[in-house]
């Protein structure tokens, strides 16, 4: 399954990004790779990514969200993701990618009000 996503950028440099399908190595991770650095490239700070319909991940999916986690702490800013499937959970616990990953129950994509 293709990946889809879609981003919703808000006010006070936050911005959500739902993610659909499968994240692996293809021309899909590329074009979610590509929204990530759009929205990095501006002013985003705090992004939430919300994960509710993601059912599988790879190598190159786990590295497109710490490689977004590491941009994002340099700036100060904050990744968290959402919606996480059990499975997609084992992976993050396996890789131990859960101990410095935020990881939020839920998974509307609602993001608190800016500090």
């Amino acid at each position: 399954m293709l990946t889809n996503s879609t981003v919703e950028q808000l006010p006070g440099g936050r911005a959500v990004i739902e993610v659909a399908g499968s994240l692996t190595l293809g021309t899909s991770l590329k074009v979610l790779d590509s929204q990530i650095q759009n929205l990095l490239a501006g002013d985003v700070r705090d992004l939430l990514v919300n994960l509710a319909g993601v059912d599988y991940m790879d190598s190159a999916g786990l590295g497109l969200l710490v490689h977004a986690y590491g941009q994002l702490n340099a700036k100060q800013g904050a990744m968290r993701l959402t919606g996480v499937q059990p499975r997609i959970m084992d992976l993050l616990r396996m890789t131990k990618l859960d101990t410095f990953l935020t990881i939020e129950p839920g998974g509307n994509g609602a993001l608190p009000p800016a500090a």
